[in-house]
């Protein structure tokens, strides 16, 4: 019966068009951003410091991906359950003391399960200690220019002075899913966790968007007594990834009609045109000593606009600014800037590299060329 009231929900949301000041009924605050740009669309007290319930995992993960891109732990490496993490009281999946489980198995069933148990398991894996985790996440946030965000838990039960705000959450989620695969476990609906005593766990994503919205890949709900239902929710359609936050609402009910508000809102009211496509040449540079001496200029990501639908299209151009290049280069290498203009208009300037690695000439290869010079009078 939930899942058919859920489904209507979902459904009588989606029809029709909204005002923005009709979006949000219930929540305390509220924003929605667009993900390339972090342009807001919406906000409604999304400055104000509210308990984020097991929103606060959301830092917690994001610490997670970053120790995995940095090769501090891989995914398949077994991590311990402690006592401490054992013990662990509301949402959990029940992990034995002592027992062993891969880092990935672990993350299911933060994203999935919403574990407290679970998420103590990554802080230790990570940060050695809660407690030392704890502080990272605090230096995390400092570090994202995070204003009204202190944790002190890694798992968002109501705790004095663990706080965060709607826009904060905001500026989380939006850091998180920079690593992609994070949205391979927060789009997850339903999976079983193998015990170690032979036994399975049936995990249900607590999210239920991600099965009854299409397009919603993540990202993370919420909820205790203080803070009330909380979801960070994000999706992507015809190019444009949302993330919405909602805090303290009343129910799962208003949670969720007040989440699909918010997306139906920012996918009927805009789009994303691509300027220009990530890896897409703009251009070539002269490369010194190098084994080629030409290579091609990309920009690492796609060069976008945020419109709002129906809007008056607009005048894309751009002029690169290269340097004096001599190799070895390497892709991700700084080899100059973009400089983007949006209606004539200077918007934005992007770092520009090489679309591959150029190694340095062998002294042969040198030779050879000077020698050709000195020939023919053609200079490479």
């Amino acid at each position: 019966m939930k899942k058919v009231l859920f489904s209507f929900l979902c459904m009588f949301s989606l029809v029709g068009g909204v005002s923005a000041a009709e979006l949000v009924e219930n929540a305390k605050s509220a924003i929605l951003i667009e993900a390339s740009t972090g342009e807001v669309l919406y906000e409604m007290n999304a400055d104000e410091a509210l308990a984020p319930a097991s929103m606060t995992k959301i830092m917690t993960l994001l610490l997670t991906m970053e120790a995995i891109e940095k090769g501090q732990i891989g995914l398949q490496d077994n991590v311990l359950v402690s006592e401490k993490a054992a013990s662990m009281g509301g949402s959990q999946v029940f992990l034995e003391a002592g027992s062993q489980y891969t880092l990935d198995e672990i993350i299911k069933a933060v994203c999935i399960a919403s574990g407290n148990d679970a998420a103590v398991v990554l802080a230790e894996a990570i940060g050695g200690s809660v407690e030392n985790f704890v502080d990272m996440m605090n230096k995390r946030a400092k570090e994202l220019g995070l204003t009204s965000t202190h944790f002190v838990n890694v798992y968002g039960l109501d705790a004095d002075g663990h706080l965060s705000s709607a826009r904060d959450m905001a500026k989380m989620g939006r850091e998180l899913i920079k690593h992609e695969l994070i949205l391979q476990y927060s789009s997850i609906y339903e999976e079983y966790l193998k015990k170690k005593d032979g036994s399975s766990l049936w995990m249900v994503n607590t999210n239920k968007l991600v099965r009854f919205y299409q397009g919603v890949d993540g990202l993370k709900t919420g909820y205790t007594g203080n803070a009330g239902y909380c979801l960070t929710a994000t999706g992507k359609w015809k190019g444009m990834r949302l993330i919405s936050v909602v805090m303290g609402e009343p129910g799962q009910d208003e949670r969720t009609k007040d989440t699909v508000s918010l997306l139906n809102f920012g996918k009927s009211s805009y789009k994303i045109n691509t300027i220009l496509d990530s890896g897409k040449s703009v251009g070539t540079i002269d490369i010194d000593l190098g084994e080629k001496l030409k290579e091609d200029v990309v920009v690492e990501g796609d060069v976008t606009d945020l419109v709002k639908i129906n809007e008056e299209e607009k005048k894309y151009t751009y002029d690169l600014q290269l340097d004096k290049v001599r190799a070895p280069v390497k892709k991700g290498d700084k080899v100059g800037e973009l400089r983007v203009y949006i209606d004539d208009k200077l918007t934005t300037t992007l770092p520009v590299t090489v679309l591959h690695d150029v190694k340095k000439c062998s002294i042969w290869t040198a030779f050879k060329r000077i020698f050709s010079v000195i020939v023919t009078g053609v200079k490479f």
